[in-house]
């Protein structure tokens, strides 16, 4: 897609291209042929606020000067005034990111969208690992509602904007954040593992805030950031189900990696700032939380569900979620609503023995539910794939290709993939050859089941 911006000819009128459609700001025509919308003429477009719908930020040469590294993101939702539109615009070309939709505040109208384009996945933008960096005009941030995605019939093209309609969201925002307290701060990568991963139990008594497995919260570190303003948020995914790990309503966790990596100029290490204050916090600490956001990852509500889980290092955390609302027994005891007895299959790649997360956990539910519960590990520096390399969690999928086509085919099965983007080719790859055998072509299939909700992905 080619998007250009500039100045039309009137003082007070801006206009865009897009998908080689012109787009008059000032007067504002849409897109669905219905004609200019009345009166935006005479707004004045000093107090005029727009809000862009982006997808795409990712990792770029800018954004490498940065001491954390861009995601590849969802739609994000950015609010930008009238007279900064064209300097915006070139802000998130130069992040990778695509203008998919363009809506004015306040006015009820959209000036752009793009309903072709794929918005299934609501994450933020920043990231040290796990964790988002939000910018303060994401809405999620600021509380300003995400409409759900369109197709060309009007129907709505991800489960959960319906579905999950009363799923909480933003209890707690960054200018109120809830301060919680460091319960307990547990090392997770065993001696001799690579890096530093802690498992986090904060307290939220006092609080309202609610969540549900496969939301995030997002964590305000102290201090200020390089340009002398007060660190923004974080987000995190919890690993923690909704009544936390003391089954009691009163906790929620994180799975934290500690980001450390090479400064490509210097050679000096560099640590992420939020990942480094979490994976040190001692118990009784305090710890500004927002949130909960996010409804992509959320689990179906049917029992009988198949759920495939993709996951590598710190991706496993909605997975620990999910996994414990299914099997775990205190779980079990206070959901008579949600007793599983469908079939749950995790597939989760680490580099070493040491590092695979919660492995106690994982086994011993495998253990105890093995007609339900269905474990495999790919560790990279330890095991090989048949052409002799590493073997990766991709490599994991492809042996297990066609067994995992046939599920994924069924209308019951939900896939959720976490962790590092790096694997979605692999993954796709892997499941393109088994849908060939029976002449699918898997990239048409995979929009299919993103559009009834049933493939998930957040990774970064």
């Amino acid at each position: 897609m080619q998007r250009k911006s500039g100045k039309l000819k009137a003082d007070n009128v801006m206009g865009i291209i897009f998908d080689n459609r012109l787009v008059n700001i000032g007067v504002v025509e849409r897109m669905n042929n219905q004609g200019p919308a009345e009166g935006a003429a005479n707004m004045e477009s000093g107090s005029r606020v727009f809000v862009y719908e982006v997808v795409g930020l990712r990792q770029n040469r800018e954004s490498d000067q940065t001491n954390y590294p861009i995601r590849k993101s969802g739609s994000v939702f950015i609010r930008v005034p009238y007279n900064r539109m064209n300097q915006e615009m070139r802000r998130i070309t130069r992040l990778g990111g695509k203008i998919v939709g363009i809506l004015e505040q306040g006015a009820n109208r959209t000036l752009l969208t793009n309903t072709e384009s794929d918005l299934s996945s609501p994450a933020p933008v920043g990231v040290e690992t796990k964790q988002n960096t939000i910018p303060a005009t994401s809405s999620e941030a600021q509380g300003f509602a995400k409409p759900p995605a369109k197709d060309k019939k009007g129907d709505t093209m991800t489960q959960a904007k319906t579905k999950h309609a009363d799923v909480p969201v933003n209890t707690y925002r960054p200018n109120a954040p809830f301060i919680g307290k460091c319960i307990s701060n547990e090392t997770l990568v065993k001696e001799s593992g690579i890096g530093k991963v802690q498992h986090l139990k904060f307290d939220l008594s006092g609080s309202q805030l609610k969540y549900i497995e496969g939301q995030s919260i997002g964590i305000i570190p102290p201090g200020v950031d390089k340009n002398g303003k007060p660190e923004k948020l974080r987000l995190y995914s919890i690993a923690s189900t909704r009544h936390g790990d003391n089954v009691d309503d009163t906790t929620i966790s994180l799975c934290v990696r500690q980001l450390e990596y090479k400064h490509p100029q210097t050679g000096e290490t560099v640590y992420g700032v939020c990942s480094t204050y979490l994976t040190d916090l001692k118990p009784g600490d305090d710890v500004k939380i927002t949130g909960p956001v996010g409804k992509e990852m959320l689990l179906p509500d049917n029992t009988d569900a198949n759920v495939i889980m993709l996951a590598t290092g710190t991706g496993i955390a909605p997975m620990r979620a999910y996994l414990w609302r299914m099997f775990k027994d205190a779980e079990r005891s206070v959901n008579s609503e949600y007793q599983f007895n469908g079939f749950a299959w995790l597939l989760f790649g680490v580099p070493t023995t040491p590092n695979i997360l919660y492995k106690e956990e994982l086994e011993e539910m495998q253990a105890q539910y093995p007609n339900n519960f269905r474990l495999t590990y790919a560790i990279s520096r330890e095991q090989n794939n048949p052409e002799g390399g590493r073997m990766y969690i991709q490599d994991r999928v492809a042996e297990n290709a066609n067994e995992l086509w046939q599920l994924i085919k069924n209308p019951k099965t939900h896939t959720y993939i976490c962790g590092l983007r790096g694997m979605e080719d692999g993954i796709d790859a892997a499941l393109s050859k088994a849908a060939a055998q029976e002449g699918v072509t898997w990239s048409d299939y995979q929009k299919a089941i993103k559009k009834e909700g049933r493939w998930h992905v957040e990774t970064y």
